[in-house]
């Protein structure tokens, strides 16, 4: 009887020195942070006095619970870096947390709160950096030639080549050997063309095939059928690019309703629970610290200023579209002189209705600062779409198609198109069209590194100052 062997050689034992490495990483950085932290003479009294060896066995134990919920491909083809920091963050939280409830239940090690930060937040670079060099050492590595999946298309047109395109783009270890059609006079395009469906079984043992791509229309069932058949038969993964690709050009999410799969156009990350506890949790305390240390020192110097130099209230309170088209009151440090068109007319170069000091709180993003209390109390958050007036709302909606799904996410403080070039007044419907665009591939690609990333850019860019804001 003929043995079966594997087909990728090595690749298979990548996510095994993977796991190696992030126990080695793992073990190793809290042994150098509790030296770190501690003089030789307490470091030595320190694994005297504690069971050692439960505590080490608590922390690699740990690991592989953590590691089956919060799983990270690393040695996927594609995974981009931004998910890996997000994934990583995410996996050693949760190992924090069960390490700290392991060690309460079990009484054993004695560490500060302050020191107990410091290994979280040390072993979080640790991980995250280990985690990063893999990665590049292994695009590297396939960049060579090596661990590289071997890929066949099946059919021809313009799904076929889009596939091929992507595939030949990628450095990430794939290698197209060609297509396979039963109409060669068709066939006109850069593949390779390696004969009809019915020479698909042998090339595809004969080449060690890893993957099959097909793009057969609808129409052509029971091929498909067969190819499924064949590469469960002989271990080759399937898949199957769907016919409307050619018209709906997007991310998409598979679902399920009990055995009937669903089709989502379009990704939402921020629908998963526990990226909508993550969010939350951070505009809370990204709040409360600003509100604490910045706004009251703020609001006092620019308020009295404010009172001095215009009649009115300090504070500004506007009617904005938010969350699924809700409307909730907008926060803002008053900068014009009281006027009757501020909920419909928006501000424009030079406007007259500005207050000096109203200038300069635009351009430097203080009039934003009460806007904490919404992103507080829950109707806006540190980071989203802008909300717009009610009426803008309105006006646009009517002008760009779907204009609305930029509210399946709560309004934000700063946003992606903000740092993207469109902060301030959108002067023609392309500069609205060029926001909304932003603003939908914001809620599609959602990340809490990503979030944070446009932070730091918002901060950068204001101290900077901008003269695209009045």
């Amino acid at each position: 009887m003929e043995v079966i062997k594997r087909k990728d050689g090595f690749g298979h034992l990548i996510k095994w020195i993977i796991r190696l490495g992030d126990l080695i990483v793992i073990n190793v950085s809290l042994i150098l942070l509790a030296k770190l932290l501690s003089s030789d003479e307490t470091f030595t009294l320190l694994i005297n006095d504690i069971r050692l060896g439960e505590i080490f066995l608590l922390i690699n134990l740990i690991y592989f619970i953590v590691v089956s919920v919060v799983p990270i491909n690393l040695s996927s083809n594609i995974i981009f870096f931004d998910k890996i920091v997000h994934r990583s963050l995410l996996f050693i939280s949760l190992y924090f947390i069960l390490l700290t409830a392991g060690m309460l239940l079990l009484g054993v090690g004695r560490i500060s709160y302050d020191d107990w930060l410091i290994f979280y937040f040390g072993l979080s670079i640790c991980y995250i950096l280990w985690h990063i060099i893999v990665r590049i050492i292994l695009k590297l590595y396939r960049s060579k030639g090596y661990n590289y999946k071997r890929i066949v298309i099946i059919g021809s047109g313009d799904n076929a080549l889009n596939v091929y395109n992507e595939l030949r783009s990628s450095d990430y270890g794939y290698k197209t050997l060609g297509v396979f059609d039963d109409n060669p006079d068709q066939h006109d395009s850069p593949l390779k063309y390696l004969g009809t469906l019915s020479q698909v079984d042998k090339f595809c043992i004969e080449n060690k095939v890893d993957e099959i791509y097909c793009t057969l229309p609808n129409n052509e069932e029971s091929a498909i059928l067969r190819l499924v058949n064949f590469s469960e038969k002989n271990m080759i993964r399937f898949f199957l690019i769907p016919e409307f690709y050619g018209y709906i050009k997007r991310k998409l999410v598979l679902n399920s309703l009990q055995s009937i799969p669903l089709i989502g156009i379009r990704p939402e990350p921020l629908q998963l629970v526990y990226n909508r506890i993550l969010k939350r949790t951070f505009d809370i305390i990204f709040s409360l610290i600003i509100l604490i240390t910045i706004y009251p020192i703020v609001y006092l110097i620019f308020g009295i200023i404010i009172k001095l130099t215009s009649r009115g209230p300090i504070v500004f309170k506007q009617r904005r579209t938010g969350l699924q088209g809700e409307e909730f009151t907008c926060y803002k440090f008053r900068t014009m002189y009281l006027n009757d068109k501020s909920d419909s007319l928006t501000t424009q170069h030079t406007d007259p209705r500005i207050t000096p000091i109203g200038a300069f709180m635009r351009r430097t993003s203080i009039d934003e600062l009460p806007q904490f209390f919404n992103a507080l109390i829950g109707n806006m958050s540190v980071v989203g779409p802008r909300p717009h007036m009610t009426k803008q709302t309105v006006l646009y909606n009517g002008l760009i198609d779907k204009f609305m799904i930029r509210h399946m996410v709560k309004p934000g403080i700063t946003g992606w198109a903000q740092i993207s070039g469109y902060r301030g007044e959108t002067k023609t419907i392309e500069q609205m069209k060029g926001r909304f665009k932003r603003d939908v591939w914001y809620i599609e690609n959602w990340s809490f590194i990503l979030d944070i990333k446009i932070i730091v850019v918002t901060t950068l860019q204001l101290l900077k100052g901008d003269d695209t804001v009045y």
